[in-house]
């Protein structure tokens, strides 16, 4: 579960909080992700799907669009976007590596710790749902 104004990505196993993780979002960070290049991260509940190539990190693909996230972006003629992933930092850096964990600063996407990713692929399995709230 993600909780984006908290900044926090939590694993739950039956009910119980396992582990919580510091998250960086999209450039806007407010609100639904409604289009490509409106630098939102969804809300919602999607699967996970881990992705073993990846410009970052480690990568687990988020299911988005799924058929509303679709629908909502046809009804404005907007093209919904996609790759939306939970990743590490990126393999080459464009600023110091401090900068990743401070400031919002992916397209969409949930960002952690290269550390911290590792972990989350580690005990996150293909299919498992994640939500996404405000």
């Amino acid at each position: 579960m993600v909780h984006k104004a908290e900044r926090k990505l939590v694993l739950v196993y039956h009910g119980t909080v396992e582990r919580s993780y510091h998250v960086e979002l999209g450039l806007n960070p407010v609100g639904q992700k409604e289009r490509l290049g409106d630098s939102r991260t969804p809300e919602g509940t999607y699967r996970l799907e881990h992705n073993p190539r990846s410009d970052y990190f480690r990568s687990i693909r988020v299911s988005y669009p799924d058929r509303a996230d679709l629908q909502r972006a046809r009804a404005h003629h907007w093209d919904a976007g996609g790759s939306i992933m939970i990743h590490g930092q990126p393999n080459v850096l464009k600023h110091e590596a401090a900068y990743y964990q401070t400031h919002d600063w992916t397209d969409g996407c949930i960002a952690l710790s290269n550390a911290d990713m590792a972990e989350v692929w580690r005990l996150t399995r293909d299919g498992v749902p994640i939500d996404i709230l405000p």
